[in-house]
């Protein structure tokens, strides 16, 4: 069934959001000029016009104007990045740089969290809660973050408890899909030399698509977030923080339709479904129908859900050893997750997918680092990082599955044969251990009062051990099958190969290896960069920068082939040239960087037409573009936020992808799979060009009382979604406006927000339908 699926964004919303006894509304302060934007993009505090990288700067004001709640919705205002969640998975892009559907995957663009690492798909999912400030860092950022950021990093600061007093309470209520979240906040001293800060956070919706056969709107969402941090001043020289934090969602229903079906290709007369679409497959059969139009409804009859629940301590240690800072931050992350998809997306009860993942890491950084405004500024340090994760994954196809009904139907007596599979659940169990160790050091000498070099280098040393096995179970006795039928049907159809056919004769001379893999790899690397920056006078500084980049190799989780497991580590030197200025006194700040990276071995994953994913290396990629951002002070009440990028992505050598569907296979057949070559193509979310204004204005009305209001435009060009390149998944250029009216005081909020005002209906994934290309 050549049926395509496709997550969709929310549709117009209007909600009410009020903050009462805040400290203060940064939102009604009047703006006479533009205020100083302090990061930490270098592990240590400087200005945003010091730092001669790309960064995009996203703060508390900005994330509550444009009612960013999590990291879906931040890529609406930060250029070169995509995010977006599928069935079983969450993708995370920079430049067109990330890593796609794999339990096998840490990703390419790394997120911290106050310094600690958040390496995993699922950890993308947890909502914004009492943030103060989001950095976008574009490109490889080897050295100070290291692990795993060769696309980019993403660097969270959460809000510190504060020396008085505070109470912070916001509520919206959005009336289309039935959102409420609620958020209070508490912060102040607990004795002289102790502060603390206590966040919670509730959220509901009903969900924006409706499922016309349940009669319900999914995905209805469920979500607590808590997070207590403590500041312990234990002397003048030692300062202690120690962060406690966990996350509960439940998801209900999936943000995924069908958008495409198209007639199969079986030969006429061969099958009595031969010519149908799916549609007209599940009428000629009595079952429900469904509809494959981008409409926001969906047909599915199985129970779905997703439960996650995330925690994280923190303990991190600031000693002053007289000119030196000497920094520890030691943290423990762990997360468990358990999903049931109806990934067949019909009506028809043919099959379902569970997912279950547990993962825990402990990570230690110790830094240190010297003053700054001497000849010479350093930062040193080592990393320590040990994580374990195991997943499950059944396909479970029940003894009355409609496959078994289709199957019968046909008086082919191979097509008969389909029916054995009725009965029995597809295990794929898979795990991987990984021990990192790294030592930097990142230095700077200045040369001259305008002139700077930089020189820094990161060692990683990395150990992985990882695992897969593949079983056909019987649903009735919860055992490995006893059918000598079923494995080779689930071979012969879906190109599947279970333990259950080891040492068994496949074809004349073909005897089939045990799906019992593990292994074992030890890497080294050395990632050196060089930074030149020039400051031409008191307002604008030029930079140029070299830096290599390197993701390690590891065990593809969801192949369905024995040959296809070790994946190898990939490699990136990037080149970059930049400016930041302060122009016209003051006003006006301008940010530019055109940059150029050269990646080796690309991990790619991608749909292989049947139950599961591939991975393999692109052997070659080019990215280059151009990138602009930054602010007017157009009046004093009236601030304008801009950015702007350009994107060229291009494979420069891969010709072994796997193809879309009905595609005529261009390459060798490599371990039994179609093989395709994508050589001068671009990749998946590259849109060429991609644009944001945002326009921020503050007027007194009455003493004490401000009218505040933000206009939010967003512009990306056409754009790949789908796994495998399919020429017909290229989506159209979206354009979007946000909105928000409201009254400010000193000590509360109260707004209209207009969300998506212009009804924009946008794929952001996809991919076949299981089983659509067998």
């Amino acid at each position: 069934m050549p049926i395509q699926n496709a997550r969709t964004p929310s549709r117009l919303t209007l909600a009410i959001a009020a903050i009462v006894l805040a400290q203060a509304v940064q939102a009604a302060e009047q703006q006479t000029g533009l205020e100083e934007i302090t990061v930490t993009a270098q592990k240590r505090e400087q200005s945003l016009r010091d730092v001669p990288l790309s960064v995009n700067v996203v703060d508390a004001e900005r994330l509550a104007t444009g009612n960013i709640n999590k990291l879906a919705d931040l890529v609406e205002f930060v250029p070169n990045l995509s995010m977006t969640e599928t069935g079983i998975s969450t993708q995370l892009y920079i430049r067109g740089i990330g890593s796609a559907n794999n339990q096998g995957f840490e990703q390419s663009v790394g997120q911290y969290v106050d310094g600690v690492y958040y390496g995993r798909q699922m950890l993308m999912r947890a909502p914004f809660l009492d943030i103060v400030r989001i950095e976008v860092l574009r490109g490889p950022q080897s050295t100070l973050f290291g692990k795993n950021t060769i696309g980019g990093a993403i660097n969270y600061t959460t809000a510190r408890p504060t020396d008085e007093e505070e109470v912070n309470l916001y509520a919206l209520r959005e009336f289309e899909s039935n959102q409420t979240e609620l958020t209070g906040i508490v912060s102040g001293p607990l004795s002289d030399n102790v502060r603390a800060r206590l966040a919670l956070r509730s959220y509901q919706e009903d969900g924006y698509i409706q499922n016309t056969f349940k009669n319900t709107d999914e995905p209805q969402r469920d979500e607590d977030t808590y997070r207590l941090t403590v500041d312990w001043d234990i002397t003048q020289d030692l300062t202690a923080s120690l962060k406690l934090e966990r996350n509960d969602f439940q998801t209900a229903g999936r943000q995924m339709e069908i958008v495409k079906d198209a007639p199969n290709l079986f030969p006429a007369g061969s099958t009595p479904i031969a010519g149908m679409t799916a549609a007209q497959v599940l009428r000629a059969f009595g079952q429900p129908s469904m509809d494959s139009e981008l409409d926001f409804k969906r047909q599915s009859n199985n129970p779905e859900n997703s439960d996650s629940q995330i925690e994280n301590q923190t303990l991190t240690l600031e000693y002053n050893l007289g000119d030196l800072t000497l920094t520890s931050i030691t943290a423990h992350l762990s997360y468990e997750f358990d999903e049931l998809c109806d990934c067949d997306l019909t009506p028809a009860n043919s099959f379902t997918v569970r997912v279950g993942e547990n993962y825990s890491q402990l990570s230690q950084e110790l830094r240190l680092s010297s003053p700054t405004g001497g000849k010479f500024e350093w930062i040193s340090g080592a990393y320590f990082h040990d994580a374990e994760m195991t997943s499950l994954e059944a396909l479970e196809i029940p003894a009355d599955s409609f496959l078994r009904t289709l199957a019968l139907a046909s008086s082919d007596p191979t097509r008969r044969a389909l029916a054995a599979v009725a009965g029995t659940r597809l295990w794929r169990d898979n795990g991987q251990d990984s021990k990192t160790s790294a030592a930097f050091f990142e230095g700077t000498w200045n040369i001259r009062d305008d002139l700077r070099l930089s020189l820094g280098g990161r060692y990683t040393r990395e150990d992985k051990w990882g695992y897969r096995s593949l079983n056909v179970f019987d649903i009735a006795t919860n055992a490995p099958t006893v059918s000598a039928q079923a494995p080779l049907v689930y071979l012969g159809a879906f190109r599947i190969y279970s333990r259950q056919l080891a040492g068994r004769t496949i074809a004349p001379g073909v005897v089939a290896p045990d799906h019992n893999l593990s292994g074992d790899r030890k890497e080294d690397q050395f990632t050196p960069m060089m930074n030149v920056e020039w400051d031409i006078n008191d307002q604008t500084m030029l930079y140029a920068s070299a830096t290599s980049g390197y993701k390690a190799g590891g065990f593809d989780g969801r192949a369905n082939n024995p040959f296809s497991f070790e994946f190898e580590d990939e490699k990136a030197q990037a080149y970059e040239m930049g400016s930041k200025s302060l122009l016209f006194n003051g006003a006006v700040e301008l940010n530019a960087a055109y940059f150029f990276t050269y990646y080796q071995n690309l991990q790619v994953s991608q749909f292989d037409g049947g139950f599961g994913f591939n991975v393999g290396n692109a052997k070659e990629a080019e990215v280059q573009g151009l990138e602009l951002d930054g602010r007017w002070a157009m009046t004093d009440d009236l601030t304008l936020s801009y950015s702007y990028a350009w994107l060229d992505f291009e494979f420069t050598d891969f010709s072994n992808g796997n193809c879309y569907n009905r595609q005529v296979p261009d390459g060798d057949i490599v371990n039994g799979n179609r093989v395709c070559n994508y050589t001068g193509k671009g990749g998946q979310y590259t849109p060429k060009n991609s644009a944001s204004l945002a326009f921020d204005y503050t007027r007194a009305v009455t003493s004490g009382i401000n009218f505040v209001g933000s206009l939010m435009l967003n512009y990306r060009s056409e754009q790949q979604v789908h796994d495998n390149q399919d020429p017909n998944m290229v989506i159209d250029a979206v354009n979007r406006v946000n909105l928000r009216l409201g009254l400010a005081g000193d000590k509360w909020l109260a707004a209209f927000v207009g969300k998506n005002l212009t009804n924009e209906k946008v794929l952001t994934y996809a991919a076949n339908v299981p089983l659509s290309a067998s």
